[in-house]
């Protein structure tokens, strides 16, 4: 077994060279039909040393740990089960992969749609019904928003279904913009600095949260799902729904990426850069213990 130190050695960027990138290529049933263009190439290296990074920059891999990765139906989440197979599939991920499902009674929801691609594919998966759209359209008044409610039933759920088949961690597929929308909706409406880890432990103490795409551009997924053809499953929940404020500052961003390209990349890496002692936060820095060097004359 791989100990830590090899587990990130392996997902450096040397682990991947041009002869053995070539060998892979295809190599997991997911890939056997993929485009063959140099654009699609690119994007699929692009993205596949962007979770590299990820993981091994927050020590997500712990050799020998069983993951459940979480698929909703969505190009994200989609574009996350596919590039962890073909990282596992290189030799690169040490861990096992449980997919899973929480199907949670929306109408008109296409059950068949996740186990048929799942099944074609020889992904391990389970999916785990839960009616909690019932729970949230009682719950939540008209005209408010869903998403809070919606998503504090489905993580309670998922947690426990990692708790079942012992899983030490659950992947999700949040990627570069959620985690600035989340930043920029903790400072404009919650008062506070923070964003969306790529790394955490849940309020139990007993699971790890991993984000492995959240160094990944929206619009690179985008592009990579659709060329991937996954069975994308729109939400008719939250997704549906108009004014949301991530929708808000989800449109902040895109506009200051128009005006100023490359705003997004500068700011994720403002996240990695962070000056406490040029903040406002006693608990976070000791200001107190600031002094100069001067020396006291009598």
């Amino acid at each position: 077994m791989l100990d830590a130190a090899d587990a990130t050695s392996s997902l450096s960027d040397e682990a991947i060279g041009p002869d053995n990138q070539e060998a892979c290529e295809g190599a997991h049933p997911l890939f056997r039909d993929v485009p063959s263009s140099v654009g699609f190439k690119k994007l699929r290296k692009r993205l596949l040393r962007e979770m590299r990074e990820a993981l091994s920059d927050f020590a997500m891999v712990r050799p020998g740990a069983r993951w459940l990765v979480g698929i909703s139906g969505g190009k994200d989440s989609y574009a996350l089960l596919a590039l962890l197979h073909d990282l596992k599939w290189r030799g690169l991920l040490p861990v096992d992969l449980l997919a899973c499902n929480l199907d949670q009674g929306q109408p008109n929801f296409p059950k068949h749609v996740l186990p048929d691609f799942l099944t074609r594919y020889g992904i391990p998966h389970r999916i785990e019904y839960r009616d909690t759209y019932s729970v949230v359209t009682e719950k939540v008044p008209e005209n408010a928003t869903y998403c809070a409610l919606c998503s504090r039933l489905r993580r309670g759920h998922l947690y426990r279904v990692a708790r079942e088949e012992g899983c030490e961690a659950l992947v999700l597929g949040h990627h570069r913009e959620d985690c600035l929308e989340t930043f920029f909706m903790n400072l404009f409406h919650g008062g506070r600095l923070s964003a969306m880890p790529a790394k955490l432990v849940n309020d139990e103490g007993d699971l790890m949260v991993l984000r492995p795409l959240i160094r990944s551009a929206e619009e690179d997924i985008a592009k990579f799902s659709a060329a991937m053809a996954f069975p994308i499953i729109p939400c008719d929940l939250c997704g549906s729904q108009d004014g949301l404020q991530r929708n808000l500052m989800k449109q902040m961003l895109d506009d200051l990426e128009r005006r100023f390209p490359g705003r997004k990349n500068v700011m994720m890496r403002a996240l990695s850069n962070v000056r406490p002692g040029h903040l406002l936060d006693p608990g976070v820095f000791d200001f107190a213990a600031l002094a100069t060097n001067r020396t006291s004359t009598a």
